[in-house]
């Protein structure tokens, strides 16, 4: 008898403990979305509403099935204090699975590295309706999986509003990234040995729109039939912006079935700004899907043993170069719907170690410099 009721108790103490999985964290009355995760259990599903402002630092880790919504209005704000030393984030996500975060605004302080972090090879969380203001935005590390749905980031401190590193895969459908008008120097995108894709999304006023490195990649792809949008914008109405695309050390840019229109990039100087720059062996796959206009830089800057495939895109009405090739590096413009360049300064430039080949295939281009300018697809075939 006395082991039948233990066993009872047992059962009926788990028994609660995974059906009491719906909680309401009220910080306006002094409740706290830390204390409130503390007492869950990390493996049964469970949703947690947050209402007010919640003043605290917070780490979601090793959960499974977790879902916070924010009510409107809903924000959780860095404390003034100093973060724990083991602290990089006001919202930290580590180690967890199928984790949802809605409708809650993240506000960070300098002091922290960024507002959200997503680590330790966390799959399956989706940020949606969520907003960020202060330092960096939205860090996901050490091979994490992440899904951002209409996420608004307003970066007034660091470097990049959202960043993928450590062969981390972040999807990206529709959404804001912005910048106040100060004196920092910011990246919107910023794909360092990760893996992006993305559509729907405009990036305002970034000194790098959007910056790959370490051999990282940027996809652009219409992959999400409820999106709002399909093109990626990239807009620079202050006039800060030096690069719209950087695109280096083995990495790539490619344009699937959404589009990169690039507006008003680069600085009047020309130099290396502009809309895309490729630098150290990358790649730019646009085939008829960029659009860039009236850069105050370059159009595209294809270098140092970099490559272009174009078949179709469009770079019209900017001050210096339309297609620069330069250092080793070649540009193929492919047959089937014309490549437009031209109303730039100079629509074709090559250097003698470079070569542009579809000449035929180049609309309108009246301005050339390029001796290595092929009609064709290749040189003479025996």
């Amino acid at each position: 008898m006395m082991r039948f009721v233990a066993l009872a108790a047992l059962l009926f103490s788990a028994t609660s403990a995974f059906a009491d999985h719906n909680r309401t964290v009220n910080c306006g009355t002094g409740q706290s979305l830390s204390l409130a995760l503390s007492t869950l259990n990390k493996i049964a599903p469970a949703t947690v509403t947050v209402q007010g402002t919640c003043t605290e630092y917070v780490l979601i880790e090793g959960f499974n099935d977790l879902t916070i919504v924010g009510a409107p209005g809903a924000t959780l704000q860095q404390p003034g204090t100093p973060p724990p030393p083991s602290s990089s984030y006001v919202l930290s996500i580590k180690a967890s699975r199928s984790v949802t975060v809605s409708g809650l605004t993240v506000r960070s302080l300098p002091s922290v590295l960024s507002a959200i972090g997503i680590g330790g090879g966390s799959n399956q969380v989706r940020l949606q309706d969520v907003a960020t203001d202060g330092s960096w935005g939205i860090v996901v590390y050490e091979a994490s999986q992440v899904w951002l749905v209409r996420a608004t980031v307003n970066i007034t401190s660091g470097y990049a509003a959202i960043s993928a590193f450590d062969q981390s895969d972040v999807h990206i459908v529709d959404g804001l990234i912005d910048r106040p008008t100060n004196s920092n120097f910011n990246a919107g995108i910023f794909a360092s040995a990760g893996h992006v894709t993305m559509q729907g999304m405009t990036i305002r006023d970034m000194q790098q729109s959007i910056n790959i490195d370490s051999g990282g990649d940027v996809d652009l792809v219409n992959f999400e039939p409820t999106a709002a949008g399909i093109d990626v914008i990239v807009d620079n109405p202050s006039g800060t912006n030096f690069n719209g695309a950087l695109v280096s050390d083995s990495s790539s840019l490619n344009l699937g079935s959404a589009k990169l229109r690039i507006n008003n990039a680069g600085q009047p100087y020309g130099g290396d700004s502009g809309a895309v720059f490729l630098s150290s062996g990358s790649t730019l796959n646009a085939n008829g899907n960029l659009v860039v206009t009236n850069s105050r830089g370059q159009g595209v800057i294809v270098s140092n043993n970099s490559h272009a495939r174009m078949a179709g895109s469009s770079i019209t009405g900017g001050a210096h170069g339309g297609l620069v090739v330069m250092n080793l590096s070649t540009a193929d413009v492919a047959f089937g719907n014309p490549t437009t360049i031209s109303g730039n300064g100079t629509d074709l430039f090559c250097d003698s170690q470079s070569r542009i080949t579809g000449g035929l295939n180049i609309a309108n281009a009246v301005t050339v410099s390029c001796n290595n300018l092929l009609p064709g697809t290749y040189e003479n075939l025996p």
